[in-house]
């Protein structure tokens, strides 16, 4: 999984990213992520796909690919909800992306074979995100204490560009929680957007 630009971010201020349109393997659920069962099934969902999927391309190629960081979309009625961190008004879709030469018949592999191997799992799907202009930070440290750069981002920094909401606030997991301390987790916090109605 090559990591350009997009897969990186300073941690001082947000920096403006023209996101291409990329396709996802998805999952969706709701609510807090750390007492959900389904979010954690989700995640296992993910990664039994995306592995079939990977087998199946090198089968098909001779190739190979890294799969790619877990990302998420997170989104709720009120947006207020994360920088109060309102876990349980979450609705969220769980991602890992897929290198642009997947085919959808490795796709398809990829699905069948998670649902032989995990059938208790949810199925994951095919997700293609047109994102666009978007702003973009790396908040590094626990995903409990993002809620003030979220706030900053929400309050400060869109209203003084001119900006609003374009879509779900992304998420892209570059630390692995089982193996990093959270405080020194390393996660970019990704916001569509488009110009706010005059």
């Amino acid at each position: 999984m090559k990591k350009g630009p997009l897969y990186r971010a300073g941690t001082a201020e947000f920096s403006e990213v023209d996101v291409r349109p990329t396709r996802y393997l998805a999952v969706d659920g709701h609510g807090d992520p750390n007492t959900t069962d389904s979010y954690a099934s989700a995640v296992e969902a993910l990664y039994a796909t995306a592995y079939g999927v990977k087998f199946a391309f090198r089968a098909r190629t001779g190739d190979d690919f890294v799969v790619g960081p877990l990302e998420g979309l997170w989104s709720s009625d009120d947006p207020a909800s994360f920088a109060a961190g309102r876990k349980d008004d979450w609705d969220w879709t769980m991602l890992i992306p897929l290198v642009d030469a997947v085919s959808h018949e490795d796709v398809a592999v990829g699905l069948k074979k998670a649902a032989a191997k995990k059938p208790d799992l949810p199925a994951a799907r095919l997700l293609e995100l047109h994102e666009g202009r978007a702003l973009q930070i790396l908040h590094v440290g626990s995903y409990d204490d993002e809620a003030p750069t979220l706030a900053r981002l929400h309050d400060e920094v869109m209203p003084a560009l001119g900006v609003t909401f374009n879509g779900p606030h992304h998420e892209i997991y570059l630390s692995d929680p089982r193996r990093v301390a959270p405080e020194k987790l390393r996660t970019i916090l990704r916001q569509p957007v488009r110009p706010a109605a005059g």
